[in-house]
């Protein structure tokens, strides 16, 4: 998979270390506590390393036009296989409602067509509507619904061409 992807708006890159407080105010956002810098910063460490091993990424999501980090996107293992991944996304609620989150997964998918995968997963709460929407709008179909320890998760696939 490409480690850099454009588009219109985006662009998906390599995770630097300076990344490290854009991230820790996306996590802030969760509502779960702040971690400090130095967790967030062997957090992207983890996620180099991973891309190193699997080939395959959890991009930084900027616009063009202001040059900001507004969140990440991309492919992790998650709760699947290398084989058929799981897409992911999370970008900061000041950016919700503009589109962001469809481009860039639609970035995503196409770059994880050209590496031959067939198939891709999503996992999501089922209370969290807007990410849905996104997956709906990218052609992702619910395959199952589990519980976890957090609550209810949705399972969806998309086939690839």
């Amino acid at each position: 998979m490409p480690f850099h992807l454009e588009t219109e708006r985006l662009i998906l890159r390599p995770w630097d270390e300076s990344d490290a407080a854009g991230l820790r105010a996306l996590h802030s956002e969760r509502g779960t506590g702040t971690h400090t810098v130095e967790y967030v910063r062997a957090d992207i460490a983890e996620q180099l390393a991973a891309t190193a091993t699997t080939g395959i990424a959890l991009l930084p999501v900027q616009r063009r036009a202001e040059g900001d980090f507004i969140g990440y996107c991309g492919l992790i293992i998650g709760r699947t296989t290398l084989e058929e991944p799981e897409i992911a996304y999370e970008l900061f609620q000041r950016v919700h409602g503009h589109g962001y989150a469809t481009e860039a997964a639609r970035a995503v998918l196409d770059a994880a067509a050209a590496t031959g995968r067939t198939r891709l997963w999503a996992t999501v709460g089922t209370w969290n509507t807007p990410s849905l929407r996104v997956l709906a709008k990218l052609g992702f179909e619910r395959n199952r619904d589990t519980v976890e320890k957090n609550g209810e998760v949705a399972w969806l696939t998309r086939t690839l061409p």
